[in-house]
């Protein structure tokens, strides 16, 4: 089904066209972020290349007055800056749209449509003129497009000019120049063009207790207020920002404010095989430990994800999901990595798995993840991916409960241990498959052999078959139990009863919502359930049990996820119909919409 749509007032999409490494992406955040503050619900996402500078680069903004903030499939303003996409940047543009370029050089045929109004703004002609030097030419001609389309959509000056004094608030003469840009566009085209344009901006008071986060950051202050005090890692895209979040917040926050001390420890690896090994030292040690990674740095992790399940160590791992498979595309995004991190590692193994869906939840199961680590001893993966990680999201102001205290599970003190006749590390006492365990040094009766070879229940080396059985056997009780420990999934009911339903995890969530809400517009009804963790627990398998037909809508090539569910639980196959998105970019509505209602058209004429 053809969806045709049309941007309108505060219901846009803007498309910025520029080249990786002329400062367009401050540019393009100072327009995002006007937006915003004008109570507009808005949403930008950065696709750049993996080089340093040069190549294209392009930033997507959307706009929607009802909150819908994932891909659209359209584009209602493009700003072309670089002559090399001038094509492919036009034939973006959806019918009725406007396109802007730098009409400094001309443009000869290349941009030539009938159905797109195309405005010319000589853009590096009066930013030469207007500035001096070279640099700061091309960025000023950056912020002077900013002014024209603030004076095209009607964006509000005084709060451009209010960001702008607080981004160089210790730099005046900066403010200065860019609102010299700025208005340098804004006159240009009110001038020349009818302003505003039918497709325009008005304030509105949508935003309030909302903020502007990307997922890297909220995930690293999660990790804070976890109580994480030990991270390593080995830089890779586009997880390193986590990193650098977490040690910026550490430098604020975990200093001793007698000594100057630091109260955390963070390490660059020499590789990610030397970070997840450092990562399990101090998770044995008692420290809330973690790493962050993306795809290849999981491969590599994986002999010791095994040793962490093994030996029952508690650590956390964000997988910041990339295109793949090899090097793939560093800077785009997927969710292929989902059975890659659910059985990581050689061997019977099965890894607790948590699927935030924006920056929100990546704070927010960030805590939870290290209470599931030390409560269940065991490797916890937060899959995030690069979507969610590096671009600026709108989300409700960050919640926190001052009651939290950390749930350290089943941890021996020095007068537990005391009582005891004997300490076995890996005996199950209460059934439930998890051990108790010790910190080094509390006690002469608390030291075990950490083994990640064949042991038995008092950590003895074993070769035995029954013994090396009933570890096997516990560790898969304990994974069982994870099931009513981890997040529960969040059901969506349809209006009415319905047969149809619809199963995802993570960033989709934006554009499944949004599809669901659109195919309920034109009669065709879905339950929608977005899962939040693996283990799948009783919910997931209802959900199956209650629809004749669940679309599984995910963001990689071979229906990870789908797999997932049909090995783990008791669903026919046939039942399950994959919706798959893997270009690297974002998942859109639209792709969904068309996949679901195309499959029920077709069930409805049979």
């Amino acid at each position: 089904m053809e969806i045709v749509e049309k941007g309108g007032i505060n219901d846009l999409v803007i498309k910025l066209a520029t080249v990786n490494g002329t400062g367009s992406a401050s540019a393009n955040s100072l327009l995002m972020r006007a937006i915003f503050r004008m109570g507009i619900p808005v949403m930008g996402r950065n696709f750049f290349p993996s080089n340093i500078q040069g190549l294209p680069t392009w930033f997507e903004i959307r706009v929607n007055h009802r909150g819908h903030l994932s891909r659209s499939g359209r584009v209602d303003l493009m700003v072309a800056m670089n002559a090399e996409t001038y094509r492919q940047d036009l034939a973006d543009v959806t019918a009725g749209g406007t396109l802007v370029y730098d009409s400094t050089w001309p443009r000869g045929t290349t941009l030539v449509r009938d159905d797109v109004k195309i405005l010319g703004v000589p853009l590096a002609g009066m930013c030469n003129e207007a500035f001096t030097g070279v640099r700061a030419r091309i960025l000023m001609k950056n912020i002077a497009y900013v002014g024209v389309l603030a004076a095209l959509l009607d964006v509000d000056m005084d709060v451009l000019r209010t960001l702008l004094e607080e981004t160089f608030a210790s730099k005046p003469k900066l403010v200065d120049a860019n609102l010299e840009a700025i208005d340098l566009g804004y006159r240009y085209a009110t001038d020349h063009f009818e302003c505003p344009l039918e497709t325009h901006l008005t304030k509105l008071d949508k935003t309030d207790e909302h903020i502007l986060i990307d997922g890297n950051t909220a995930a690293a202050l999660g990790c804070v207020y976890a109580g994480a005090t030990f991270a390593a890692w080995y830089p890779i895209t586009p997880s390193t920002s986590l990193m650098d979040g977490f040690r910026n917040f550490c430098q604020h926050f975990r200093k001793d404010e007698d000594t100057g001390k630091n109260r955390f420890c963070i390490v660059q690896a020499e590789d990610e095989l030397g970070a997840i090994g450092m990562v399990i030292g101090a998770g044995w040690s008692g420290a809330r430990a973690f790493t962050a990674t993306s795809g290849p740095g999981v491969s590599l992790m994986n002999e010791f994800l095994g040793f962490a399940y093994f030996a029952e160590v508690p650590i956390v791992l964000f997988d910041v999901q990339r295109a793949g498979p090899s090097t793939g595309m560093p800077t785009r995004t997927q969710q292929s990595d989902i059975l890659s991190c659910a059985f990581a590692s050689h061997g019977d193994t099965r890894h607790v798995l948590l699927f935030p869906a924006n920056p929100a939840e990546c704070f927010s199961l960030s805590v939870e993840a290290f209470d599931l680590a030390e409560r269940l001893q065991t490797p916890v993966i937060v899959m995030s991916d690069l979507d969610i990680g590096m671009n600026d999201w709108m989300c409700p102001k960050l919640e926190w409960n001052d009651e939290y205290r950390p749930d350290r599970g089943k941890v021996l003190d020095a007068e537990a241990l005391e009582k005891l006749p004997q300490f076995l590390r890996y005996q199950d006492v209460d059934g439930d498959g998890i051990c108790h365990r010790t910190y080094p040094g509390v006690h002469p009766k608390g030291g075990y052999f950490t083994r990640g070879s064949g042991h038995n229940e008092s950590a003895r080396y074993t070769e035995k078959p029954d013994e090396y059985q009933q570890v096997m056997e516990r560790l898969q009780r304990k994974f069982k139990t994870a099931t009513a420990l981890v997040p529960k999934p969040i059901l969506a009911n349809a209006a009415q009863a319905t047969p149809w339903g619809v199963i995802t995890i993570g960033g989709c969530d934006g554009a499944v919502r949004e599809a669901v809400e659109n195919l309920g517009a034109k009669g065709v009804h879905i339950d929608y359930l977005r899962i939040r963790a693996f283990p799948f627990g009783a919910e997931v398998q209802a959900f199956l049990d209650g629809h004749e037909r669940v679309f599984v809508v995910e963001q990689n090539r071979d229906a990870q996820l789908k797999s997932l569910l049909s090995l783990e639980l008791d669903v026919e196959k046939d039942r399950l119909v994959s919706i798959l998105h893997y270009s690297g970019a974002p998942l859109d509505w639209p792709t969904v919409f068309t996949g679901i209602f195309e499959q029920v058209k077709k069930s409805a004429a049979a």
